[in-house]
């Protein structure tokens, strides 16, 4: 996979890129990530790229013809891709969309910066915009890393096969609690199927606790799954105990 990223920033992105998933992919060659400043296709000596909105009000403005020269740019330089603006106004960002954009080999991301990005790159570009929540940050680099990172992850061989088979969002339910060493702490202790060495009981458990944490914590993503008879029933003694509890 190839990623380039259009940015005023690209500094923010040189610790990030170089550590964790998103650097063992680049270290064994799995994806290839590269930046690229927007103020280098300003066409002025000051090289600015922006400008007062139209109409008035607060801010800045980031000026089409920088964006889209750079776009144009990589593309003519590595040919189609897939190209994304980051922008609050976009569809939220979800697990099945880093899936979606895991199956690319080429990923354009473009971060907008100040009151954003003149409206007519959208209009020319129709790119996918995305959202990585309900709020604003002060540019897309952010936005940008989030969703890298997550899309990298799922290329084959960034992880270690199946390892994210199980976690959240993965099957659209939230993920198992997870433990380790030492066996108490703090008073606490393992629960102790996971000490059992019965593997039957162990995925019983783990499959109950993700329907359980999905149930209260982010009942919304059952709605739009299907279940078979051993979850459907399961479900229904945890709502039976939820609502004796608040009956209690």
């Amino acid at each position: 996979m190839r990623i380039d990223v259009l940015t005023l920033f690209p500094g923010m992105f040189e610790g990030p890129l170089a550590t964790g998933a998103l650097g063992r992919a680049r270290e064994r060659g799995l994806v290839r990530v590269e930046t690229l400043d927007i103020r280098n296709f300003a066409q002025n000596r000051h090289r600015t790229v922006d400008d007062k909105p139209a109409g008035g009000g607060a801010g800045m403005v980031m000026e089409p013809g920088p964006v889209l020269r750079a776009v144009e740019h990589v593309l003519a330089r590595a040919g189609g891709a897939r190209v994304c603006l980051m922008s609050p106004q976009g569809l939220l960002f979800r697990q099945t969309m880093a899936r979606e954009l895991a199956r690319e080999e080429h990923l354009v991301l473009i971060c907008g910066h100040y009151e954003g990005i003149d409206e007519r790159v959208a209009e020319i570009l129709e790119p996918l915009e995305i959202a990585i929540g309900d709020y604003v940050l002060s540019g897309g680099e952010l936005a940008a890393l989030v969703v890298m990172d997550a899309v990298v992850r799922l290329v084959p061989g960034v992880l270690r096969a199946g390892a994210a088979a199980e976690e959240s969002f993965e099957d659209g339910l939230l993920e198992y609690p997870q433990y380790t060493h030492p066996r108490e702490w703090a008073g606490r202790g393992i629960p102790e199927v996971l000490l059992s060495g019965h593997h039957g009981e162990v995925e019983r458990w783990r499959r109950r606790q993700r329907l359980m944490r999905t149930l209260g914590r982010r009942p919304d993503l059952l709605a739009a799954r299907s279940f078979d008879a051993s979850d459907r029933a399961v479900l229904r003694e945890l709502r039976d105990d939820l609502l004796r509890l608040s009956l209690d």
